[in-house]
Parts: structure tokens; sequence; C-alpha cells
């Protein structure tokens, strides 16, 4: 998120907070007072599923705000959680408002961020009820190296923080559905797969395997 008044942006967000890999956050049923801009590290979000395992609902990288969750009920509605050692910026949300209405490059700025977290989860929703387990990953991998690449980090390779585990809660998918997809992928010369290091290889073919149709 970016101002043309970065001097009074920053007193908006002067606090840092260190969350050490595994920790949380924020926890579902914490009170909101904030957004958390992310500057270094990555995050998970999860949900209790009915029968008490974590559920994965999405990942967050460098570059992106987290908490929007809580503005409805004024109280969070998942966990975050750090995929490893990871820094916020703290957004407290009333100085946030107030400051939005003085500045209007940051009124724009948040509604901009706001639209693009919606768009992106409603992509998601779309890849989860439509495609096959070889299409999510490549939609996976591609949506993570854009998002990556948004933020000045990656060109086609990038460290998977999350675990293979993890990836399959996200996509709807069994463990070793996750670990046979990567293989193909890789078999493929799609990626290029070195334990959690991925380089997309041919991101021109990943992309047709979004649109590809089962053999019969």
């Amino acid at each position: 998120m970016r101002s043309k008044e970065p001097g009074q942006l920053n007193q908006l967000i002067a606090e840092r907070r260190c969350i050490r890999r595994g920790d949380a956050l924020f926890r579902a049923g914490d009170p909101f007072n904030s957004w958390y801009a992310v500057s270094t590290g990555s995050l998970k979000s999860t949900v209790a599923s009915l029968d008490g395992r974590a559920q994965v609902t999405g990942f967050y990288v460098a570059g992106e705000v987290v908490g929007w969750d809580g503005i409805h009920t004024g109280k969070h509605s998942f966990d975050m959680v750090a995929l490893e050692d990871t820094e916020v910026r703290v957004l407290p949300y009333r100085q946030l408002e107030s400051g939005a209405r003085l500045l209007p490059a940051l009124h724009t700025d948040l509604h901009k961020t706001m639209s693009r977290e919606i768009v992106r989860d409603h992509e998601m929703m779309l890849l989860l009820g439509s495609m096959r387990a070889e299409q999510r990953l490549a939609a996976f991998l591609l949506n993570l190296a854009q998002r990556l690449k948004t933020v000045g980090r990656v060109n086609s390779g990038f460290t998977l923080q999350m675990t293979r585990a993890e990836i399959g809660s996200f996509l709807g998918l069994k463990l070793e559905t996750v670990s046979r997809g990567f293989s193909r992928l890789a078999r493929s010369g799609l990626i290029e797969l070195n334990c959690r290091q991925v380089r997309i290889v041919n991101s021109l073919r990943l992309r047709r395997v979004l649109h590809a149709t089962p053999a019969r």
C-alpha cells in the first residue's frame, strides 16, 4: 500500500510486530483492532473443521495485507499463523479510517487492496469448484508466482514455505494427490522441483494445463 503522503502514513504504521514460525498473529474470536501489512515472511489462515482439524483457507506473502475478516463482526473469524519468521506492520483500523478521509491517495489504496483480495478469493472459489487436481496445483503455483512477482520477490523461482499437507488442505486434495501432482508437473518439464524450491520452467504450458480437458 503506498501513499503520496508517506510521512503521515508512516505515523499510522509505526509499530512493527515479529511473529515466530508457528505462532499466531491473531486467533479466531480475538477482537479486531488492526489490519496488518506483511513486511517479510508469510502466513496462513486456518479455521477449525467439523472434525476439529485445521482447514487452511489462505496463504499470504510479503506485500499483502491481512485482517480484513474482523471488520464486520469486530472479531477475527480465523487463525492467522506464521509459516516462517514473519514481520508485519500494524495498521490501526480507526486511525486508518481517519487517515483515509484526510489522505485521498490512502483512501484509494485501501479500496484497491480490498478489491484485489475479494477478486482473488473469488478466483480461488472457482478453482476449488471446477478444476481437477493437477489444474488446481498449476493454478496455485501460477497465482503464488504472480503475487510474489508483484511485490518484486520472484521471477519464476520461489520457496514453498507451506507443507504439501497445507497445500492439500487449501486446495481440497489429499497429501498423496498433491505429491503425485507435483511429480507429474516436474516430469512434464513444466516446473523444476527440489524439496520446497520450485521454478516454473514454462509458464505458458503450465497455463495450458488450466484449460486442458480430461482424456477419454
